[in-house]
């Protein structure tokens, strides 16, 4: 049998199909990207003008880091694990399994898509929060966008752990939701973790929550980005992906 190669026109295809999907997806869409801008506005129209030293305000220093870690583990503890399961339980999967087409192509797309999602969501945070309160960008882009990515890889690993274990995608959204609060609240989602305890303060700081805020914060003041920080981004981008290549089912 002559193996079909399936060439850009299908991708672009189903990257342009699963962006129509996303965008019917009202609530899919707006919540990730309209819950986090709403807590930075909350936030900088507040206190975010106050200065907390080195120069920085703390919408700099604190609500633009948290913000943008809650954009992207939104989408990839939440969204993106939901869509993949809601998949594999109507079949899709199963049916591109018999086509030219790969079910990994949907997976790709899928990424692809969310991806551009969270492009959209920080590049709004950010527009707003330079545009309408005069956030100055980070000192240390380049470590910035670096450290972005690490975290976009290290929740997106998770999220793919999470799609592979998950049976239906409500369930999916109910692991995703436990995840994002349970790593939010011990990374400063709800506000300064010093009121958690030294020990787990500590253990939120080095949780990718946690590791993301931190690292963007210090990206932000230009100061050197703690090796823990690094390194559980990493390592969890790395278990994440491992264990979700062993566990991920394309059929129920």
């Amino acid at each position: 049998m002559t193996a079909h190669r399936v060439g850009p026109r299908a991708w672009a295809l189903l990257i342009r199909s699963e962006l129509k999907m996303v965008v019917r997806d009202t609530a899919g869409l707006i919540v990730p990207l309209g819950m986090p801008i709403l807590i930075l506005i909350m936030n900088a129209a507040g206190a975010g003008g106050e200065e907390v030293g080195a120069g920085l305000t703390a919408l700099e220093a604190f609500v633009l880091p948290l913000v943008l870690t809650i954009v992207i583990a939104m989408l990839g503890l939440i969204n993106m694990p939901s869509s993949l399961a809601t998949y594999r339980k109507t079949g899709v999967l199963r049916r591109l399994a018999v086509t030219p087409a790969s079910p990994l192509m949907v997976l790709v797309a899928q990424v692809v898509v969310s991806l551009a999602q969270v492009l959209l969501g920080t590049a709004a945070a950010l527009g707003i929060a330079v545009l309408a309160f005069g956030a100055q960008p980070p000192r240390d882009l380049g470590i910035a966008l670096g450290v972005l990515a690490l975290s976009v890889a290290a929740m997106y690993a998770l999220g793919m752990v999470v799609a592979s274990v998950a049976p239906t995608p409500n369930s999916s959204v109910a692991i995703g939701l436990v995840l994002f609060f349970a790593l939010g609240a011990l990374g400063g989602l709800f506000g300064g973790t010093g009121g958690l305890g030294d020990t787990v303060a500590q253990i939120g700081q080095v949780l990718p929550f946690g590791a993301s805020v931190q690292a963007l914060a210090a990206a932000w003041a230009g100061q050197a980005v703690a090796t823990a920080s690094l390194v559980s981004l990493a390592v969890t981008a790395v278990l994440g992906t491992t264990a979700s290549a062993l566990l991920f089912r394309w059929d129920r």
